[in-house]
């Protein structure tokens, strides 16, 4: 077993998945693609801002024939990532416009978020947004190639494709600070146990770390707060509206509210 930095942090997930090689292993698994690079970039940004808003990918990388955006999200607050990514990956086909000379970029745009959150809402290992044309019978005609591809591996079953398997499992494994690395057999993914290894971790890699740590922290306690001010603001809602048609002491037992507490609501009402 290997001591290792958690792939939820994306300054080491970043240190990791920028190393070329496991950035076309990565895609080549993933995506089925084959890209032609010498460099991934991170936390690329299209200036001037496309659609009013900046956005930076964590992970980018482009050839003469295609565009692919890796991304790393762990977040509590995970309402809208799905909308989230959609508005990266467009931003990406849109940049393309300026240049264009039809509503066709030249460029395909392929956009892998990778979702470490406990709290994911689908309890699935793949998500698929898909633009090609289909007909009625759902048949892809392979007109549209772009893609938005969201890979969770807490929820790797029996099912999930052999060629993500390692991919999703190293990071799986990684999230608890140790790795089996005798599991792994692809070479790009013992590059990436390689990578994160705690041992190689520097001081600065360490307090972004702990920065994010922290403001996860943060999020999960603002989280939380906002349920319990949820469930409070519910319960007093529904002792209001039994103001008429119950005395106090019967509130009270229905909504589990104090009948000090009722009795301040019905002076107030």
């Amino acid at each position: 077993m290997k001591q290792v930095a958690s792939l939820q942090y994306g300054v080491i997930f970043k240190k990791a998945f920028c190393d070329v090689d496991v950035f076309k292993g990565f895609v080549r698994d993933i995506l089925g693609i084959h890209l032609n690079i010498d460099k991934v970039e991170t936390e690329k940004e299209f200036k001037p801002a496309i659609g009013k808003v900046a956005v930076k990918f964590d992970l980018y990388a482009q050839d003469k024939e295609g565009r692919v955006i890796v991304e790393i999200q762990h977040q509590y607050s995970t309402d809208d990532h799905y909308d989230r990514f959609l508005h990266y990956h467009c931003v990406a086909l849109l940049e393309q416009a300026e240049n264009a000379k039809n509503y066709k970029p030249p460029l395909a745009v392929y956009t892998i978020v990778v979702l470490t959150s406990s709290d994911t809402k689908y309890r699935e290992d793949i998500l698929t947004i898909d633009f090609d044309l289909k007909t009625k019978t759902g048949k892809a005609l392979g007109e549209i190639p772009h893609k938005v591809v969201f890979l969770c591996p807490r929820h790797v079953d029996e099912n999930t494709p052999t060629a993500y398997r390692e991919w999703l499992d190293v990071i799986y494994d990684s999230l608890d600070g140790s790795v089996d690395e005798t599991l792994y057999h692809k070479s790009e993914v013992q590059k990436v146990v390689e990578y994160i290894e705690q041992s190689g971790v520097s001081p600065e890699e360490k307090a972004q770390m702990i920065e994010e740590y922290n403001w996860e922290e943060f999020q999960k306690t603002q989280l939380n707060e906002g349920i319990k001010l949820g469930k409070i603001e519910s319960t007093l809602a529904i002792a209001r509206n039994l103001l008429v048609a119950m005395n106090d002491s019967q509130i009270a037992n229905m909504t589990g509210l104090t009948i000090e507490a009722v009795a301040e609501l019905r002076n107030n009402a």
